[in-house]
């Protein structure tokens, strides 16, 4: 542990991946930098979210094409067992594996880490507390809160790690739950839903809002619904959650929909509502730091209104999501040092749900882009006509690219299909670098893939689809 003494140009509060990404860009562009956090590096990204959930939705998926389309591929298993704690086990390693990289990066960057809680007590200076209770103090010319989020639970409800769970006590226990109630339809809801079904559990989505993915475009979540039902998971949309009675075998889910009441049972219930910003206990509130329902308001440099403290991803706000905070790191990085850097367009970031089938999306919805009163050309596409997706025996869904008609500028594009989150950059480089759909449908794209779905949408666009 550093003492008192200890000073840095960039103290990192929060060692997620807008933390350390933050920290590392630091480090390259010349700053003294340390970066604190009080369970871990890598932050729940690595550790207890992305990484791992995406090692248990291959098992998933290699699973469903085993369940569902043996007979197509050809084959016939019998007798087969699946054993969850195993999956869980390997999505562990993944983790291990990659927080092991972080830690590496910072000794290569010469990054002090810090584990203990940071609380700041004044301008430029950090209290930090160890797990023993032991207290030092860091000094800094810049403070960068990364601090996170955590899940928002309904009121009266606690996690109890047995019967109700957050994503963190999901992603962790080894057991399986025979059935289970999902509240909430948004990307962890949907992958979990995705991940359990596939083991062979009796999933039900809950839903508050009309559909699915309530904030993806409509005709995704109509797409989506369709593919859930083929696989048996039930889904209850417009439905508020009443009340949660944790039982000792059971849990149940009280539902009202308009004037229906019903209640749902199951081994587990996973609450998965959304997030609220970590940002309570940090001392900003007495620095005068500007805040909006927890949330800590920044500029487009990633600076708040108080010199020397700046923040980043979740604790912002501006959209929870890890390749987002890892982008304002940079940016917030480059702009304390003095380094050129970008204004970061948040509408136009990638969106992506590793749900059966994935779905990908950036940018306006086509109901979005009319209401602001923009003359909407759509370029679709379904992956029935690639023969890729058609080798894969995977080509459920579509490609659907957004542009304003007169100049052909992309909107957005919103995808559902066979790994069209893998297909997303070339759309948002195109997006970013003021490309036309023209200019996609002249590229050429290597065949058989399936980039060729982005380049048939866009050929829709520019004048005439070639292969429907």
């Amino acid at each position: 542990m550093s003492d008192a003494s200890t000073s840095y140009d960039v103290l990192v509060i929060g060692a997620g991946p807008a933390g350390y990404v933050c920290a590392i860009r630091a480090a390259q562009l010349g700053q003294r930098t340390a970066v604190v956090d009080r369970e871990w590096l890598g932050g729940v990204c690595l550790n207890v979210g992305c990484i791992p959930s995406k090692a248990l939705l291959r098992n998933a998926e290699v699973i469903h094409t085993v369940r569902h389309r043996g007979k197509e591929f050809g084959f016939e298993a019998q007798g087969l067992t699946f054993d969850y704690a195993a999956a869980v086990k390997r999505s562990r390693q993944a983790s291990a594996r990659l927080v092991k990289g972080v830690e590496f990066l910072m000794r290569k960057n010469k990054i002090d880490v810090h584990l203990g809680t940071a609380r700041v007590v004044a301008p430029g200076q950090v209290e930090l507390t160890s797990a023993d209770g032991k207290t030092s103090r860091l000094a800094a010319r810049n403070i960068v809160i990364a601090t996170g989020a955590r899940p928002v639970m309904m009121p009266g409800t606690t996690a109890d790690g047995r019967r109700v769970l957050t994503y963190r006590e999901a992603i962790l226990q080894e057991s399986l739950p025979s059935s289970a109630v999902i509240v909430g339809a948004g990307p962890i809801g949907l992958e979990f839903a995705t991940i359990w079904n596939s083991y062979g559990s009796k999933v039900t989505v809950v839903e508050m809002l009309p559909r699915l993915a309530p904030l993806e475009d409509e005709e995704v979540s109509a797409e989506l619904g369709k593919a859930f039902a083929k696989l048996g998971i039930q889904v209850r949309t417009g439905a508020r959650v009443e009340a949660i009675q944790s039982e000792p075998e059971r849990v149940k889910v009280n539902l009202v929909a308009g004037d229906k009441h019903e209640t749902l049972e199951a081994e587990q219930v996973l609450v998965a509502i959304g997030f609220r910003p970590a940002s309570e206990n940090l001392g900003l509130e007495a620095l005068g730091v500007q805040m909006e329902k927890g949330q800590v308001q920044v500029d487009e440099r990633m600076a708040t209104n108080v010199a020397g403290v700046w923040a980043i991803g979740d604790v912002t706000g501006k959209l929870m999501l890890a390749h987002v905070g890892s982008a304002m790191g940079i940016v917030c990085a480059e702009n304390i040092a003095g380094h050129p850097s970008v204004t970061l367009d948040y509408e136009m970031m990638p969106r992506a749900i590793y749900s059966q089938p994935q779905v990908a999306a950036f940018g306006l919805t086509e109901a979005q882009a009319k209401a602001r009163g923009l003359d909407v050309k759509v370029g679709r596409f379904p992956f029935q006509a690639n023969g890729k997706a058609l080798g894969l025996g995977d080509y459920t869904g579509w490609v659907k690219i957004i542009s304003e008609a007169r100049y052909g500028e992309i909107l957005g594009a919103h995808m559902i299909g066979p790994e069209v989150t893998e297909l997303l950059p070339e759309l948002t480089l195109a997006q970013r670098m003021e490309l036309t759909a023209e200019e996609i449908a002249r590229n050429v794209h290597a065949h058989p893939t399936l980039s060729e779905v982005l380049m048939e949408a866009a050929h829709g666009l520019a004048g005439g689809y070639i292969h429907t």
